[in-house]
């Protein structure tokens, strides 16, 4: 399964933007699926999670800000981003999970730079 990341752009304070993590095949099978971003000179950084079962999580620097969804019937996983930032600037990535017995396999998708500058 490959990932692939868009809706990445320039935006101004206070904006919006939607990044979309569209699979090649079912999501279905992902455990977790998640958005990680990448600061320039930051350690990664995860962003939000969301389970099979569509429980959430978020950094506390994204709380009440930015939204994760998943449609499985389109394979894609959604982050909403609100209320944008200059410190949300980074590269966002997509991650999906997969439990296999013991084992557990990651999937990541190519980045999409999110900038947030007036």
């Amino acid at each position: 399964v490959q990932l692939q990341a868009s809706g990445g752009g320039l935006v101004q304070p206070g904006g919006s933007l939607r990044l979309s993590c569209a699979a090649s095949g079912s999501i279905v099978s992902f455990n977790v699926m998640a958005w990680y971003r990448q600061a320039p000179g930051n350690q990664p950084e995860l962003v939000a999670h969301i389970t099979s079962g569509g429980n959430t999580d978020y950094a506390d620097s994204v709380k009440g800000r930015f939204t994760i969804s998943r449609d499985n019937a389109k394979n894609t996983v959604y982050l909403q981003m609100n209320g944008l930032k200059p410190e949300d600037t980074a590269v966002y990535y997509c991650n999906g999970s997969q439990k296999v017995g013991d084992y557990t396999f990651a999937y990541w998708g190519h980045g999409t730079l999110v900038t947030v500058s007036s």
